[in-house]
Order: structure tokens, then C-alpha cells, then sequence
């Protein structure tokens, strides 16, 4: 599996639209997918270790799809990549994707293909006098992967209009630092660094809570967003999908497939996270992620427009979505949403 650089994905994107023609006489029976890093994108590892689009094709009749796999990190990445034309599919959390709806509607129609899965974030602290969010005083600093931007950044702008004042709703920004998730759970567990606070994914908020005794929970995604709700998403653009109808039918159908392959053996799920993303992780802590009840790898949307309703509601969306319907193709609707 390539891991791409931005450069190198906007060169590719170039050298694409000079071959349009020919890409556009092989499209179909071609996808090329990029996911980001860890186990909320175990779907696309159980699709791409069982090669279940190549399957799923052959079923609809294309015998032979040109698969090709990427790892990016951070959605800004992902997103010119997609508009480059140099990546098909690709995978963010729902704001972010929800952004390239907002501002592409009319042009490349961006729209979610599928959900990967509704897993919490932790928001941590090893400040013992963080407890809630009007603790946070000028001193703490939060680590989040894209500050401002990012999945972490836009759900705890949800919770400051809430706490502080629709005004206020960047309040928390001004504490916010980007920060990769590993680089920011070695701080919260070592401590002694302005990094006291960290809005966490699986697997690093169970190292971070096992690791040190002073790391405690004060929120998480799921409290701020009223229950289980989608993390990930997989999304392309309107021409993608209406160019390539038969692979993009296979690509969903495979989701599917893989989604029943987890909730039928968990443990088989974690073995193959391990083995395709070649991870150091403890194989029991693996398997507890995958077998935890708060964790739920689906692609059915959870949710979703709750995300879409509170960001309207902020300003963040220029367009007000009527259903989750509105930014997910229709594959999708035939499962059920929210």
C-alpha cells in the first residue's frame, strides 16, 4: 500500500487531466481509495485483505478491477486530491466531508459514499482540575489532529456553542494545537508538557487512560452528539460515480460484505487490522477495541445530520441539508440512517 504526499498526489492529479481521454475510456473496472490511519478504517482492511471489490465485481460482471490503495493523513490532503482527480475515494470524518459538500454543490457534487463505522471520541486530560469544559483555563492546551478544521476541532465547537455561547463557539480553538495523535497521547501520559489535553481516537484514548492514573475522560463525542454517531466516511464526486457505476455498486456492495465479516468474528476482524496495517499493537487490546459495544463498524450513517444541523446552525455550512439523504449517494439510502 502507497503512502502518498501531498505533492506527489497534486503532481498526479496534473498528469491526469493530460490523459483524460484515455482515463476515461478505462474508468470503469479502475478504483483508486485512500484511507487514513488506524482501526476506525477496519471496513476498507477486511475489504482489502479479502479483496471483496474484486469479488463483488466479477458479480456484476466486470471480471477484472484495477484496485489501487493509499494512506494519507488529514483530510485537506485527501480533499485536493479528490478535486485533483489523482484519488477516487477517499476518507475523513464527517465534518470535513460535509465541508466538501457544502462548497462543491453544483460543481463536483461531492457526496458520502458510506459510513465506516460510529466510534467515540475521548476528550483527555491529566489535569486533575479538568473536569468539564469551563475548566479549560488559559494555560491548557488540546492536541487534535487539524485544530480549527478537523473532526475533534468542529465537535468541540458543537459543545462551546452549547456551554459558552453560539458566539463563542471558536472559544476552544485559541487552546487547540495540532498535534498526530501518537505524538499527543505520549505527552498526556508522560505529563510535564503545555499538552495537558488531547480529543482522542481508538486505540490511543485506551493507552492513554491504561497507561497513566491521572488521565481521565472529560467528554466525549458521543455525549456532545446526543449517542452513537458516525466518525468516518468514505466520499467521491458526482462524475466518479456516475462515470464508474459498476465498480462503485461493487466498492458498496464490498462494504457491506465486510461490514457483516466483523460483527460475524470480531476476533478474526482484529487479526486482520494487524496483519494489514502490519500493527504493533497488543493483539488482546486490538480485539478488545473491536469487540468494545460502544464501538459499531457500519456503514450505515449515525447521526450524520446532526453534524450537519449544528455546523448550519454555526455558520461552519452555507447549505442546510433536509436529511442525511442530501450528502450521501443513494446506495446508501436503502440501509437505514440518520
Amino acid at each position: 500500500m502507497r503512502v502518498l504526499h501531498r505533492r506527489d498526489l497534486l503532481k498526479a492529479g496534473a498528469v491526469a487531466a493530460l490523459g483524460l481521454g484515455a482515463a476515461a475510456a478505462r474508468a470503469e473496472g479502475r478504483i483508486r481509495i485512500a484511507q487514513q490511519f488506524g482501526i476506525g478504517y477496519l471496513l476498507l482492511d477486511v475489504v482489502r485483505d479479502r479483496k471483496l471489490i474484486e469479488k463483488q465485481a466479477k458479480a456484476l460482471g466486470v471480471p477484472v478491477v484495477e484496485v489501487e490503495w493509499s494512506s494519507i493523513s488529514g483530510a485537506t490532503a485527501m480533499n485536493e486530491a479528490l478535486l485533483a482527480g489523482s484519488l477516487d475515494i477517499v476518507s475523513a470524518g464527517v465534518p470535513p466531508m460535509l465541508t466538501m459538500w457544502d462548497r462543491t454543490r453544483g460543481r463536483q457534487n461531492v457526496k458520502a459514499v458510506a459510513a465506516l463505522g460510529s466510534l467515540p471520541n475521548y476528550l483527555l486530560s491529566n489535569n486533575p482540575q479538568v473536569r468539564t469544559l469551563k475548566d479549560l483555563g488559559p494555560k491548557d492546551r488540546i492536541a487534535v489532529p487539524a485544530a480549527g478544521v478537523g473532526f475533534q476541532s468542529r465537535v468541540l465547537q458543537i459543545e462551546a456553542a452549547r456551554v459558552f455561547g453560539r458566539d463563542n463557539f471558536k472559544r476552544l480553538d485559541e487552546l487547540s494545537v495540532s498535534l498526530p495523535h501518537p505524538d499527543a497521547t505520549a505527552a498526556l501520559i508522560k505529563g510535564g508538557s503545555e499538552i495537558n489535553t488531547h480529543f482522542s481516537s481508538a486505540p490511543f484514548y485506551y493507552q492513554a487512560l491504561a497507561a497513566n492514573p491521572a488521565v481521565h475522560k472529560v467528554i466525549s463525542s458521543y455525549d456532545i452528539l446526543g449517542g452513537p454517531a458516525t466518525f468516518n466516511v468514505l466520499y467521491t464526486t458526482q462524475k466518479y460515480r456516475d462515470e464508474n457505476r459498476l465498480v462503485y455498486q461493487a466498492f458498496y456492495n464490498a462494504l457491506v460484505e465486510a461490514e457483516q465479516f466483523v460483527k460475524a468474528d470480531k476476533a478474526a476482524a482484529a487479526d486482520t487490522f494487524i496483519r494489514v496495517q502490519n500493527s504493533r499493537l497488543d493483539p488482546a487490546l486490538v480485539r478488545r477495541i473491536v469487540q468494545d459495544p460502544e464501538n459499531d463498524f457500519t456503514v450505515s450513517p449515525q447521526r450524520a445530520q446532526v453534524y450537519a444541523d449544528e455546523l448550519f446552525k454555526l455558520g461552519v455550512l452555507r447549505n442546510q441539508a433536509a436529511s442525511w439523504k442530501d450528502f450521501f449517494f443513494e446506495e446508501a439510502w436503502r440501509r437505514p440512517g440518520s
